[in-house]
């Protein structure tokens, strides 16, 4: 945890570095306009142009980072932090200044995209929420030493805004010295380019652990995404009491599920009817019962949070006693180097395997992560002996080698477990096929314990002790070959991960369902936060502040208007930390949908306030009071929920291989939305003031509640492997809604 949680405060000094400039842009902005005897066009032109950057590079940022790493971007956002920070210092004209802009504009779109995706692929899905709230809070604390600062510039005689602009140099190189010495690649971009073992050595930095193998199974498995997944319900227990060939008759139509080592599994019983998980997937949109325009996906979802045990996304309590889920099935094996920079080795192992040589080296490949040998359509792979691991296949070595710690619990969050099933039939030809499901286990209620809660198999008289209710969800490995597969190959053909991506161009992606249904909810929600207006309130606070005739609070202060006006702005963002803490506090426990519908109906109250001070006469003073509280508490509630949600849903909602794809789509829809709002703003205030401007945040806020309680999801605690698994569900589901 506290390597994932160092990790991610370095990352969301990004978000620090735009703060920084957002208030530092708004106070130097009335220079300027003096300096430059800039148009009110030209002035929003200035402001807009870093929000135009950005949207350009964001079109092409999430493609560019899936290929080459999330870590290379971070680092030329920061240097283009860098470069347009000299600039502004410079800046000798108008045309200039805009550059500037522009490039600073480049590195805060890097940035803003990015950071939460890194973050996501980085965090513990127990603290993922937390973690991913940093950037606003890095971003707001930001915004007050800034505005700290411009205060202290406007008491000069003649303050210079190009070097209140200037300064975003010098935090810029701090980043850029943490993004290439301490920040690590993302461990889920590394497995999806066969890296493994660089993979691993990152997954042990974050977790400060040794034994990451279940984790390295679980970034695997979800490269895979598309494919059919169904819903099942299991009653499941230990099975590794009774000796090969004592197996009570009662106990020979289970399944077996394999784990973490040879001599350890586990059986269950399917069961239906009593899983509200299993009775939302099988009667389609059964929101149709409660709200017939809620999304299904939304049920989904809520049912799981519904069955938690208490703390249940904090940590796993689905067999406690499981081991590592994919710990070595060979323990003279050391270290396995099956990478993408070692394949070239395999000659070389091959010929020593068929020497019959065998070797503890780390140079060897005579134990590879996924055995190359049973890729070979004339190998029959014979099933996974009865008490057998399903990660030990036929003495090839573990499924993900372990690191040959102590073994430990191998939940995956949210109460989820990761493990697989051996199905087996007869052919044509009488021989036995067989092939791995992947299952990911999800408890039901409060977990029973080996010497506490009994329950009964159906068709058993008597309670068993030590077994639980789970859903599943079921599903084809990631680490099939499908060309194996369309072959008619026999045994589990298992191949390396980068070998099982889609050969075709990455926008065929987009129209999976599953990619579909999440890109609906990504879009929706960061398009509705911008016209919600924050960004553009956020840029002119100051100068709606002076409009509101905020000098009159601090008329005994002896200060200027725009000294005043930079003083409440600082001492607002000042307020924010605190509000953001709270949202940390909530995003894991309460969630990002409850605090979304909590927090956006106080958002609704305080423009309307807002709005009714604005078209009543009142005195200056008390225009003026209520005009700041209620730009006060506006930011405050704000940045709580509906500022760092939408980028934490967008980190999470979209599968590993497509997920800089899709969360820059999100973004560039969140930069054109911002460049609206924020041009306009100056406009808007001359044309209808700011109780025009505030009425239509205030329906767009409404707007924004009911999308949210309709179509997002609650996504807290749970593995991103999964939510993307739901998500595919949902999507089914809906089509099913529809065709009904």
């Amino acid at each position: 945890m506290q390597g994932a949680a160092l990790v991610a405060i370095a990352a969301a000094i990004g978000n620090f570095l735009q703060g920084w400039d957002n208030a530092t842009i708004a106070g130097a902005v009335v220079y300027i306009k003096k300096d430059l005897s800039l148009t009110t066009t030209v002035e929003a032109l200035v402001v807009a142009m870093s929000l135009i950057g950005a949207t350009v590079v964001t079109t092409c940022s999430g493609a560019i980072s899936d290929c080459i790493g999330r870590r290379p971007m971070l680092i030329m956002s920061s240097i283009l932090y860098f470069v347009s920070g000299l600039i502004m210092l410079w800046s000798p004209n108008i045309y200039v200044l805009l550059i500037a802009r522009l490039l600073d504009g480049f590195g805060i779109g890097l940035a803003v995209t990015l950071v939460p995706v890194y973050i996501s692929e980085t965090a513990p899905s127990e603290t993922r929420g937390l973690l991913n709230t940093l950037p606003q809070f890095t971003g707001s604390f930001a915004m007050f030493l800034s505005y700290c600062m411009v205060f202290g510039m406007s008491l000069e005689a003649s303050p210079s805004w190009r070097l209140m602009l200037g300064v975003l140099s010098i935090p810029s190189l701090i980043y850029f010295a943490l993004t290439v010495f301490y920040l690590p690649e993302s461990p889920r971009w590394l497995v999806s380019k066969g890296k493994m073992v660089e993979a691993k050595r990152v997954l042990q930095k974050l977790r400060g652990r040794e034994d990451v193998s279940g984790e390295m199974a679980l970034l695997v498995e979800g490269l895979g995404f598309g494919g059919e997944t169904s819903i099942e319900e299991y009653i499941i227990g230990p099975a590794d009491e009774l000796a090969d060939g004592q197996e009570r008759a009662a106990d020979k139509d289970k399944i077996r599920f394999y784990g973490p080592q040879e001599g350890l599994s586990w059986v269950a019983k399917p069961v239906t009817g009593q899983s509200s998980l299993v009775q939302i997937s099988r009667q389609g949109s059964l929101a149709n019962q409660s709200v017939s325009f809620m999304d299904p996906l939304v049920t989904l979802f809520g049912s799981v949070h519904e069955k938690l045990p208490e703390m249940g996304s904090m940590r796993s309590m689905l067999f406690p006693n499981f081991g590592s889920m994919l710990n070595t099935a060979d323990a003279h094996v050391k270290d396995e180097q099956w990478d993408e920079e070692s394949l070239h080795r395999r000659a070389d192992y091959e010929s020593e395997a068929a020497a019959g040589e065998d070797s503890d080296s780390d140079d060897n490949l005579h134990s590879p992560l996924i055995s190359r040998q049973t890729t070979s359509l004339e190998k029959d792979m014979a099933p996974p002996p009865s008490h057998g691991s399903v990660l030990s296949m036929r003495g090839h070595g573990s499924l993900i080698e372990g690191s040959g710690d102590a073994v430990s619990s191998t939940g995956i969050g949210g109460g989820w477990q990761l493990a697989w099933q051996w199905n087996e039939k007869e052919g044509e030809d009488r021989k036995k096929e067989g092939g791995f499901k992947r299952i990911y286990l999800h408890q039901e209620g409060v977990p029973g314990s080996r010497h506490g809660s009994l329950v009964s198999f159906p068709g058993n008289d008597a309670p068993e002790e030590g077994y639980i209710q789970a859903a599943a969800l079921v599903s084809m490995p990631a680490l099939y070959s499908r060309k194996l597969i369309d072959e008619n190959a026999v045994g589990p053909a298992m191949v390396h991960p980068s070998e099982t991506a889609s050969k075709g161009p990455i926008w065929a992606a987009l129209h999976d369902p599953g990619v579909k249904h999440a890109l609906i909810v990504g879009i929706g929600i960061q398009i509705l936060q911008q016209f919600s207006g924050i960004n553009g309130v956020l840029y002119y606070t100051p100068q709606i502040l002076e409009d509101a005739g905020v000098e009159v609070l601090l008329a005994s202060l002896g200060l200027s208007t725009e000294s005043a006006s930079f003083l409440i702005s600082a001492a607002t963002t000042l307020l924010m930390l605190p509000c953001i803490g709270v949202g940390m506090r909530l995003m894991d426990i309460s969630g990002r949908r409850t605090l979304l519908l909590t927090t956006i109906p106080v958002l609704i109250f305080a423009l309307i306030i807002l709005v009714i001070s604005e078209l009543v006469n009142f005195s200056t003073i008390v225009t003026a009071a209520v005009s700041t509280t209620c730009v006060v508490v506006y930011f405050c509630v704000f940045v709580t929920a509906y500022g760092p949600i939408p980028n934490i849903l967008c980190s999470e909602i979209f599968p590993t291989r497509v997920r800089g794809l899709c969360i820059a789509i999100c973004a560039f829809v969140y930069w054109i939305g911002n460049i609206i709002v924020t041009y306009t703003l100056p406009v808007l205030l001359e044309s209808i003031g700011l109780a025009g401007i505030f009425g239509i945040y205030a329906v767009v806020c409404v707007i924004s509640w009911i999308f949210v309680f309709l179509k997002v999801p609650e996504t807290k605690g749970m593995p991103l492997e999964v939510i993307t698994e739901f998500f595919a569900i949902g999507a089914r589901q809906a089509a099913t809604g529809k065709s009904d």
